[in-house]
């Protein structure tokens, strides 16, 4: 089993930054994908930003050039840095990893306010 914690939610003013870690930890194999999740009340759970264990990501045209992913294999690590952000960008943040399963952390919450 993996185990998925996410930190670095919290309260941001609109154009302000926020860096969201998650990490991950138990009977590890090899970690293929990581990624980004959110979700805001009433609306389905949208893919943020993705990222493989080389390092190709993949971003939601609604954060590209202004949230980064990145990863630490060794450290088995992955961050989401948010930047210019906005208060449609207020929603449950949840890390994912697909190892030999898939596996979701339990959320961290960012809210924007206006």
């Amino acid at each position: 089993q993996v185990q998925l914690v996410e930190s670095g939610g919290g309260l941001v003013q609109a154009g302000g930054s926020l860096r969201l870690s998650c990490a991950a930890s138990g009977t590890i194999f090899s970690i293929s994908v990581m990624g980004w999740y959110r979700q805001s009340p009433g609306k389905e759970r949208e893919r943020v930003a993705t990222i493989s264990r080389g390092g190709t990501t993949n971003v939601a045209d609604s954060v590209k050039g202004r949230f980064f992913i990145s990863r630490d294999n060794a450290k088995n690590m992955v961050y989401l840095q948010m930047n210019s952000l906005k208060p449609e960008d207020t929603a449950v943040y949840y890390c994912r990893a697909l190892d030999l399963k898939d596996y979701w952390g339990q959320g961290t919450q960012v809210t924007v306010s206006s």
